[in-house]
This record gives C-alpha cells, structure tokens and sequence, in this order.
C-alpha cells in the first residue's frame, strides 16, 4: 500500500485566498482528500473482490494463489494509481505546499509495481518469484516508502508536541493555523522484505 493511500489531509483552520489567482489552502485540501478517498475506495473494494485477496496473502497463504493472480490484481492497482496520479498533477498547489505535493505523489513506485506485475506473468512459481530482480526491487521500493512514512509522521508528531506546525524549517509558516497532515503507515506491511515470500521448503 503507498503512502499516499494512507494520505489524509485535514484542514482544521480554512485558509483564506493566496493571491495572485493561487489555489488556497482550503482548497487544496478539499481537493486531496476528495482524489485520494475516491482512489482508497477503490483499492479497498479491490482488495476484497476474489481478484484482488492475493495483495493482502500472507506466506502460508500464497499457495491459494499463482503469481499470475499477482499480476492481475497489481495491473487493477495501477490503473487506480494512474488515474489518482493524473488527478493530482492536473492541481497546482500552492507555492508553500508544492515541495510536498511532489514528494507525495510521484510516480516511481508506479513503474516499480508494472515491472512486477510484468514478471508475476511469466513466473512459474512463487519461489521463482521471489528470487527475482523486479520483487528484490518492490521490496526495496516498499520499505523505503514506509521509512519515509514514518519519518514524516515523527515530525509532525514533533512539530505537533511544540502547539504549532510552523515550528520548523521543513514545514511553511503559511501551514501552522492551516492543516495537519495524517499518513497512515499502519497500512504497510511489518516486514516489507518479506512480502510475497513463500515459507521455506521442508528439507
């Protein structure tokens, strides 16, 4: 799951405008929480359809499943990430979020996923699987995302501890009476380089 699944942005103070025509604050906001909701929708109804179980087997469960279900059910994920990462490129945030909104929402773990789900198609088992360069990378991908999930919600929650938003450089004065962000890092998997790894086999 990535972090911009868990991606909540909740406006506690509205913004008024920003000038020169910019998208406020307040409006940003609405604008996220509406194309980010719709797309964790989606995956949620995906993920419990007969289609879409393989994403949340675990080890002693993926031998109710073949790889090519992987593939399947990562190509329905994609379709729901190019549609929300076409939402959000069609916005222009305002210039003091517009570091965020980048980082946010970007397009790598995307292409990360395609290749997966490219070889899930030809693998013939799950420990071939496993072993290759394109899940080596996923893995990787994953838990790199979920580091920078839980490194950001440490400064929120520092930030958070000092009763402003604009206590630190990271983070714009413009923000301190305006939002505060929630990233659901409970979403990722505990272990992120065990993921899609069958049990060993019995000697």
């Amino acid at each position: 799951m990535r972090r911009c699944w868990g991606l909540c942005l909740a406006a506690v103070v509205l913004a008024g405008g920003c000038g020169s025509g910019e998208m406020s604050l307040g409006a940003y906001v609405e604008r996220v929480n509406a194309i980010v909701g719709q797309a964790f929708q989606r995956y949620e109804a995906l993920a419990a359809s007969d289609q879409g179980k393989v994403l949340m087997a675990d080890a002693a469960h993926l031998g109710d499943f073949a790889p090519q279900d992987l593939q399947v059910a990562l190509q329905h994920v994609e379709e729901i990430e190019v549609e929300l990462l076409g939402a959000v490129d069609a916005i222009k945030p305002p210039a003091q979020v517009a570091d965020l909104h980048g980082l946010l929402f970007d397009a790598k773990f995307t292409a990360v996923e395609k290749a997966l789900a490219a070889r899930a198609g030809t693998a013939e088992t799950w420990e071939e699987l496993s072993a290759t360069t394109e899940m080596v990378r996923y893995r990787a991908a994953l838990a790199a995302d979920k580091q920078l999930c839980i490194d950001f919600e440490a400064k929120l929650d520092s930030t958070a501890g000092q009763g402003a938003f604009g206590g630190g450089p990271w983070i714009p004065v413009e923000l301190e009476e305006v939002a505060e962000a929630v990233l659901g890092c409970a979403g990722y998997p505990e272990q992120p380089e065990d993921i899609y790894r069958p049990p060993a086999s019995s000697p």
